[in-house]
């Protein structure tokens, strides 16, 4: 049994940049300190340094402030292009996804007394992700009678 306090103590914080290849479902990853432009351009270069130089890279970002302003950064990468996702739109992202299935697997419960504990967490989830990696399969959601009726007075209200 696990007792829960009214307060939280967080140890700390560590960020995850994640690059989602939709075609095989493999995730390239790089967990920083710190989430500024600086660390997600730095993880962009690792992403274009494993890929054929040929490649066209093609990556779906959110709004966040840190995707933005990276003009001079493109410009030396011609074979990566950002597409950025509208607001509230996140679901197009399959990325997004992907932060899921990392929040329910390996991070809800979680209780740990450092970063390095929720780093070692977060590290033996991605290595035992990759071995299972497949992609996404987009699904069209069925609805039917009363499901359509309250989609509809939904929708007009």
């Amino acid at each position: 049994m696990r007792a829960y306090q009214s307060t939280y103590k967080r140890p700390g914080t560590l960020h995850l940049f994640a690059a989602l290849k939709v075609a095989t479902g493999e995730v390239q990853t790089a967990i920083t300190q710190l989430k500024r432009r600086e660390e997600f351009l730095r993880f962009r270069d690792q992403v274009v340094a494993e890929s054929a130089p040929d490649q066209e890279l093609h990556v779906i970002l959110d709004n966040y402030c840190a995707h933005k302003k990276c003009d001079p950064w493109l410009a030396r990468h011609p074979n990566v292009h950002f597409h950025f996702t509208p607001t509230s739109a996140s679901w197009l992202n399959q990325v997004a996804i992907w932060f899921g299935i990392l929040s329910r697997k390996a991070l809800r419960g979680l209780s740990p007394k450092n970063t390095a504990e929720l780093r070692q967490a977060s590290e033996e989830f991605l290595a035992a992700y990759d071995q299972r990696a497949k992609p996404f399969k987009w699904r069209k959601r069925e609805v039917r009678g009363s499901q359509l009726r309250n989609t509809i007075v939904n929708l007009c209200n």
